[in-house]
């Protein structure tokens, strides 16, 4: 009998939701599911940043918890933190937002996106998004009865969203665009120009954008620009950020959004009975982090960048085509001339070599003949990782 399903009166009867068994494991966690059987593997698998959260931050929420800071906060989150929060996009981003009545404090940017898919889309609605991407957003979407439309986008073009691409998905069904730049899986980014041309199509067509930002300050090119910015886009944006990979926070699982009132209402009205709150200990730290934090995340941000230099080049000297990603941590690089697909490259290099990558199909059909590369891990640990893959693909 399946672990799903349970006998009542000598009858199996399935409880679990149709739209819910219909969607699929995350490909991330089924291909690392072997790798917890292995030893002496090298990771590139993980988004999670191998730095320890900064001490001071840490230490602010010891002190709260010294302080007995130990109980609900507001729905929205700790005033002082909205307050913090307000300013650090203000001043980094360039968009206003009142504290109290536009910014709500969620248990990281995962619930925030999912609060602001189950906020506004109705059933049969569409949400268009680019891909690669995220591995959780066509989920995400199906979980709120919406309609996933996915965007291919190109290798050749630095997996940026055109607005002629974005345009020929467009129907009258759609609804909302997900936006990701700096990108997870691929380390794509989008200048200034490039989003005037996308907030056009959005404005023409009355979409609204979710745009989720989290490596904004993972950028290593140009300076990071939010569609949210641009003219006639503040109030057709849902801004949502987060602690975890700027500042090292993943565990403390605390993000926020930012958008015009209605929407942050409709959000806070789902948050309140399904969260509650965020932890206010991680809220705490949270506020350590805006207001002191910001060396550390340049720091931590320069290291990264050598790290995608070294691996960047590595690839090439390998001879692995891979283009130069611009942000978040992670290289997509093209695999597809060993023969291989995705998911053989990385089984066998993982069987063969213990270097784990993930397959790049676990982020939707245009990752196909591609792996991601996390340098979120050390120098020493990247040093290896190449060695052994080098004599991987020279073994093909």
């Amino acid at each position: 009998m399946s672990d799903m399903s349970v006998k009542r009166n000598g009858v199996v009867t399935d409880f679990v939701a149709n739209h819910v068994r219909s969607i699929p494991r995350s490909g991330i966690r089924d291909f690392f599911e072997i790798v917890q059987s292995m030893t002496d593997v090298v990771s590139l698998g993980i988004g999670e940043p191998d730095f320890a959260t900064p001490w001071h931050i840490r230490e602010a929420a010891i002190y709260a918890l010294e302080k007995g800071r130990t109980g609900y906060t507001s729905n929205l989150g700790l005033p002082r933190l909205r307050k913090s929060i307000a300013r650090y996009v203000r001043q980094n981003y360039h968009v206003e937002y009142d504290a109290l009545s536009e910014v709500l404090v969620a248990v990281g940017v995962s619930e925030a996106m999912d609060i602001a898919l189950r906020a506004v889309i109705n059933p049969g609605d569409e949400v268009l998004y680019h891909s690669p991407c995220y591995v959780s957003y066509s989920p995400s979407i199906l979980l709120v009865h919406g309609k996933p439309v996915e965007i291919p986008t190109l290798a050749e073009d630095h997996f940026k969203l055109r607005a002629e691409a974005l345009k020929a998905k467009i129907t009258p069904k759609s609804k909302v665009l997900i936006l990701n730049f700096p990108t997870n899986p691929t380390g794509a980014v989008m200048n200034q120009q490039e989003l005037l041309a996308i907030a056009e199509v959005c404005q023409q067509h009355d979409l609204l954008v979710i745009t989720d930002e989290i490596y904004s300050e993972l950028s290593y090119g140009e300076a990071h620009c939010s569609i949210a910015s641009l003219p006639g886009m503040r109030e057709r944006c849902i801004f949502l950020h987060g602690f975890s990979k700027a500042f090292a926070m993943t565990g403390f699982r605390v993000g926020y959004a930012c958008a015009p009132v209605a929407l942050i209402e409709a959000m806070m009205r789902i948050h309140q009975y399904a969260m509650l709150c965020a932890p206010i200990i991680s809220q705490e730290a949270a506020i350590e982090a805006l207001e002191n934090g910001q060396s550390d995340m340049e720091q931590m941000r320069e290291q990264y960048q050598l790290r995608r230099n070294f691996l960047l080049n590595s690839f090439r000297e390998i001879g692995i085509p891979c283009f130069n990603a611009q942000g978040a941590f992670y290289l997509f690089p093209r695999i597809d001339q060993t023969g291989l697909n995705s998911r053989e490259f990385a089984v066998r290099l993982l069987e063969e070599q213990k270097v784990a990558v993930v397959p790049g199909n676990a982020f939707g059909g245009s990752g196909e003949g591609h792996v991601r590369c996390s340098y979120a891990t050390g120098m020493d640990q990247l040093e290896v990782a190449v060695e052994r893959i080098g004599k991987f693909v020279r073994s093909l």
